[in-house]
């Protein structure tokens, strides 16, 4: 069945002790909502309702689900809580605090803290449209703290599995980064035959999700990883990882980056998406010791190309380093 707009709940709805405020975001699996506890907290609500399953009408609590889909629809909730009951066992400031699941209208809801922000996505578009460029500092400041979640999340036998500048939160308070919106138990529905499949962003997902014989692993969050920086760096995402198999077209942008980065931080950057899985830096814990070094300062003319092979090897320690941890 084709995919249909569902009406979200009416602003104002009492459900499960909280108070609907109103829709702050939507897409093809879930709705999120603006709500408020009953101490009077603001928190967002994520609801299950995708919507090539499920229809639910303005006016309506309870979506109407057609018998041939009803299967699927509960295999995805049931992914959608157990998703929601591994995150609420993760406390970390850099990861998205998950404060209470529950059941209501025939689906399920994820209830999460709320705090003002904007994503890294719209921090990116905001500087594309001025003509300026992500800074260095930046991007390593943010992303030592995006592994540092990560690294909980993977502790936590957990993957994101959807990493990408829109699911990376800064919080207006202090800038720091929040991870948002895990697929690791996200699915989305194939229009034409109804089934769960992994879901994935062209760009941000590592050529490991393309396959179904590829083994997932930290490796493959790291890929995003990669692609997230590249994106803040280049100020658009890398080539889709499918479209490298048969023609990369990545080596240009690479060149590009080299002329306003650290050669250091670019050969990160390659070496997290490498489309090979054991060529990338098998733990997070890598990549934070590399964005953790101080800036260095220019190179002097000429020793630019050997710098970089010199990091590459730095970088291919690493990864020997992590995969040392993880075995």
């Amino acid at each position: 069945m084709a995919a249909q707009n569902n009406a979200p709940l009416p602003d104002g709805l009492e459900i499960a002790g909280y108070r609907i405020v109103k829709k702050i975001a939507s897409g093809g699996f879930s709705i999120v909502y603006l709500a408020y506890d009953g101490d009077g907290n603001a928190v967002a609500i994520k609801e299950y309702l995708p919507s090539a399953l499920a229809l639910r009408q303005p006016g309506e609590l309870i979506p109407v689900i057609e018998r041939k889909n009803l299967p699927v629809f509960r295999i995805g909730l049931k992914c959608f809580f157990e998703e929601g009951r591994a995150l609420a066992l993760i406390a970390h400031p850099n990861v998205v605090r998950v404060l209470n699941f529950f059941r209501a209208n025939e689906t399920v809801y994820m209830v999460m803290a709320y705090e003002s922000g904007h994503s890294l996505q719209e921090h990116i578009a905001r500087l594309n449209a001025k003509g300026s460029k992500v800074g260095e500092a930046f991007v390593r400041q943010v992303f030592t703290e995006v592994c540092s979640g990560l690294r909980e999340v993977h502790a936590n036998k957990l993957l994101h599995l959807d990493l990408k500048p829109a699911n990376i939160y800064l919080r207006t308070s202090d800038g720091s980064p929040m991870l948002l919106d895990f697929g690791a138990a996200r699915q989305t529905i194939n229009a034409d035959v109804p089934k769960l499949t992994p879901m994935y962003t062209p760009g941000f997902a590592p050529p490991d999700l393309y396959s179904k014989a590829a083994a997932l692993g930290p490796w493959s969050d790291i890929y995003s990883i990669g692609a997230s920086m590249f994106a803040c760096m280049a100020g658009q995402p890398p080539q889709p990882a499918d479209q490298r198999k048969t023609d990369d077209k990545m080596e240009p942008h690479y060149a590009k980056l080299a002329a306003h980065y650290s050669p250091e931080l670019v050969a990160m950057v390659r070496s997290c998406l490498e489309l090979d899985p054991l060529a990338r830096p098998q733990s997070v814990f890598a990549l934070q010791k590399v964005l953790q070094t101080p800036i260095p300062e220019a190179a002097p003319v000429g020793a630019a190309e050997k710098l970089t092979g010199q990091l590459r090897t730095l970088v291919g320690r690493l990864g020997a380093i992590g995969r040392k941890k993880t075995n």
